[in-house]
């Protein structure tokens, strides 16, 4: 009963719609109407520009870390015998609010991809790992400038690293790595098209540096 009260409590995180409530809060527009469509920080960066990309992004990220820290409420789980419980009850507060992330009962049940709040999640898990997907992340976005890509190649870089670099000993962590992975494929085909066709839209890294340099 305690742990289906945790997991509401995740989903609630979850749907909290940082990019809906920075659209229309700041912006005075609903950032669902526009680009992509999406509640998340990919659509923030592509219409609101970096600033406000990198705010909803991170806020969405702390979704995951916040609801996977739930677990620590039950000290049940907390004891060295109880690993696997652990890490099954972690990736379901985690997955909970990721679906919050994509259903928020706050907007509609209309919000983004949930990738900023998967990598969150990730992160309060195995640390170590996320930060590996990060600099996979950082280093397409600087080569290529598309968060989409730089998105789906992290995210095929996590089952990878837990599979081949760090050996991940729970099964059910495991599958969920490779689920991970399949997922974000599955739900960026529309962004996968568009790169094909190169009509894909770039995030402005160094907008701001080149028109410096254009009125010098």
């Amino acid at each position: 009963m305690t742990e289906l009260l945790l997991l509401i409590g995740a989903y609630l995180i979850g749907s909290f719609a940082t990019a809906v409530w920075v659209s229309k809060g700041v912006f005075g527009m609903d950032i669902r109407e526009h680009g992509s469509g999406n509640a998340g920080a990919t659509n923030t960066f592509r219409v609101l520009g970096p600033k406000a990309g990198t705010f909803v992004m991170v806020v969405d990220m702390l979704k995951g870390v916040l609801a996977v820290r739930l677990s620590y409420l039950l000290p049940i789980y907390n004891e060295p015998d109880q690993i696997t419980q652990l890490v099954n009850l972690q990736v379901g507060l985690g997955l909970a609010a990721v679906v919050g992330h994509i259903f928020p009962i706050w907007a509609g049940f209309r919000g983004g991809k949930g990738i900023a709040t998967l990598f969150g999640m990730v992160l309060a898990i195995q640390p170590l790992v996320a930060l590996c997907c990060v600099g996979v992340f950082l280093m397409i976005l600087f080569l290529t400038r598309y968060v989409s890509l730089s998105s789906i190649i992290a995210s095929i870089a996590f089952p990878v690293l837990i599979l081949f670099i760090f050996r991940e000993k729970e099964v059910f962590y495991r599958i969920f790595a490779i689920a991970v992975a399949l997922m974000v494929v599955l739900t960026h085909q529309k962004n996968i098209a568009r790169l094909l066709t190169g009509s894909e839209s770039k995030v402005p890294l160094f907008k701001n540096r080149k028109n410096k340099h254009d009125r010098a």
